[in-house]
């Protein structure tokens, strides 16, 4: 009777035991190696397929404006994201009442009252480039004002808003009134 199958050569045994051992030697470092072996900032942004990370892989506040990087279409780096907020001036605003003083705030260092229907409003950075939004409001939740609101620039401070109140036919009153600086 013939036989099947023949003796393997020397070279096939060497082969295969050596195959045997390179995986054999991978599966124990998959089954044995843990998070707790791995050093902290040891793994890079590079070292992740795109797309294969998800919010669970991620801690609460564990990535910062700078630690993002934007990128651009012609992919240079346009440098850290900016914080929106303060940082930006996306939340500087103000509520003045008629005597000049501040009831509440963000980025207020302070207001004043020049004269009848005359206001100043500093904030803590130049808000010269910004955009500034006015309405004549009390200060409590009893409802809208009526009359006239006008902001501009101040000449006096940088970072200061002048803003002139007035009755419906236009004279000169004390109006309260809400603030918001946009930049």
């Amino acid at each position: 009777m013939e036989r099947l199958f023949r003796r393997p050569s020397p070279a096939m045994v060497v082969g295969c035991l050596s195959l045997f051992v390179s995986l054999g030697g991978v599966s124990y470092a998959v089954a044995t190696i843990d998070s707790g072996d791995i050093v902290n900032g040891s793994i890079r942004n590079r070292d992740f397929k795109d797309g294969t990370l998800r919010g669970q892989e991620a801690k609460r506040d564990g990535f910062g404006g700078g630690a993002i990087k934007e990128q651009s279409l012609d992919a240079s780096k346009l440098g850290p994201v900016p914080a929106a907020a303060l940082a930006d001036g996306l939340g500087r605003h103000a509520v003045i009442s008629d005597t000049g003083a501040t009831v509440r705030g963000r980025g207020v260092t302070s207001s004043s009252q020049t004269g009848t229907g005359q206001y100043l409003v500093v904030f803590d950075r130049d808000v010269r480039q910004c955009t500034y939004f006015a309405t004549l409001g009390d200060e409590s939740a009893s409802g809208p004002g009526t009359g006239q609101i006008a902001v501009g620039s101040a000449a006096a401070s940088v970072n200061g808003v002048h803003v002139v109140t007035r009755t419906s036919d236009g004279t000169a009153a004390n109006r309260s009134f809400h603030l918001l600086v946009s930049c």
